[in-house]
């Protein structure tokens, strides 16, 4: 089972989600930006892809810049942006078994299957 952090209107989470279906993995979706992560969930997102908050932040997003974040930002500024705005968490995150990867490239999510 795969728990997919998916945008619908993004071409690699469709590619993502196309590899997990095609493997025959059972996979929920959560639209995040609809649905979108606590502060916790956030932090567990960060600890199971084992990467800092900036890595799995979209930094290219005008948001980024307007809120002030740079790629120095502190840890918890980081998380407390992504979890009050989730567009700026990177896209599509696929977690299985106590871990993540970002589906970029969406092969990445073959180290889950």
């Amino acid at each position: 089972m795969i728990t997919l952090w998916h945008n619908p209107r993004c071409s690699k989470s469709r590619q993502t989600l196309a590899l997990i279906e095609a493997a025959g993995v059972e996979v929920t979706l959560r639209r995040y930006l609809e649905d979108a992560p606590t502060r916790d969930e956030v932090i567990a997102a960060r600890d199971a892809l084992g990467l800092p908050a900036i890595k799995m932040m979209r930094t290219g997003e005008r948001l980024f810049k307007e809120l002030g974040l740079t790629k120095d930002s502190p840890e918890e500024a980081l998380i407390d942006a992504m979890a009050a705005h989730p567009i700026l968490i990177e896209r599509p995150i696929a977690f299985a078994n106590g871990r993540a990867v970002i589906g970029r490239p969406p092969g990445a999510v073959q180290t889950l299957l």
